[in-house]
Formats: structure tokens, sequence, C-alpha cells
């Protein structure tokens, strides 16, 4: 995963914050904006090393496939796990429901790239949800919703790193 990906774990990683701001701690306003200044941050510097030169990391066919499909379950299952979670009336599970779901979209594509550092953040997602599960509401949300917004950024910003110093070795050798 490189820069782009960054940019796209980033940017829901300011979602799991800005949404666990708004249902646990009930803040509205510009409070729910200032998640996306780590967005900024790290989209910056993703574009920086976007338009550096040099040879990138791009996915392999297979793993573009692979991360095609596993978004696509992961939209269905947010969906599915929105409603379910909404219709048992228990709002308090849906920050864990959602971390699960995005830790388990990691999985397939740290498979078909193997890729440990995919099957770490997968994990540290699915922990997160397993916390937010057993912590129990109110807390529960709190806890999975800034685990894994931490989670999402602090991957984006290696992400970001690995970026770049491969485009700085391809860089050097042309």
């Amino acid at each position: 995963m490189g820069a782009w990906g960054a940019l796209i774990m980033s940017f829901f990683g300011a979602v799991f914050a800005s949404l666990t701001l708004y249902w646990q701690w009930h803040l509205s306003g510009v409070a729910l904006a200032l998640p996306f200044l780590g967005f900024i941050l790290i989209g910056s510097a993703a574009s920086y090393v976007i338009r550096t030169p040099g040879e990138g990391i791009k996915p392999s066919p297979k793993e573009e496939r692979a991360i095609m499909w596993s978004s696509i379950g992961e939209g269905v299952g947010l969906f599915l796990a929105a409603n379910i979670v909404m219709n048992l009336h228990r709002p308090d599970l849906l920050l864990p429901s959602m971390a699960l779901i995005v830790g388990l979209h990691f999985l397939p594509i740290a498979f078909a790239a193997g890729f440990r550092p995919f099957y770490v953040l997968g994990t540290a997602l699915v922990v997160a949800a397993i916390a937010g599960f057993v912590v129990g509401a109110p807390t529960g949300g709190e806890v999975a919703g800034f685990m894994a917004a931490g989670a999402l950024w602090l991957a984006s910003g290696i992400a970001v790193r690995r970026d770049w110093l491969a485009k700085g070795r391809t860089a050097a050798s042309v």
C-alpha cells in the first residue's frame, strides 16, 4: 500500500474519530471537523509523495482484484451492520461493528498481497471492535472508534513513508 491507500485510510480514520465525537460525546459543529485536520496533514504528505518522481508502490492485478472485492464486501457489510444494529435498537454497537467490518476487510487483501502489515492493521481493528463490544455502552463505542481511528492514521503515516522510501530508491537508481 502506498500514498493513495494512505489517503483513503486517513480519511476513514477521520470519519471514525468524527463519528465517535458525535455519537459518543454528542459534540457538534466545528468539533466534528477537527479530526479531519489529521486527514489534511497525512493527505498533504501523501500528495507530496504522489508527485515525487520515481516508481512508487503499485499493487499487482491480483492485489487490485482483492482490494476491489474486499472493498465491495466492506461496503455491503457496513450497510448490513448499520441496519442490523439500528433495528435492534443498539446504537452503542455501531462503532464496534464498523471497526470489525473494516478490520475484516483488510485480511483478504493481506492474504492476496502477502503483506503482513495488513494482517496487523486488520487485527488491530478487530481487537478495537472486540474491546468495544466487551467494554459495553457507552464507553465501548469510544474505545472502538478512537482505537480504529488511531490504527488507520498510524497505518496511513507508515504507508506514506513506505511509498516515499520506495520512490527514493527507484529515483536514485534511474
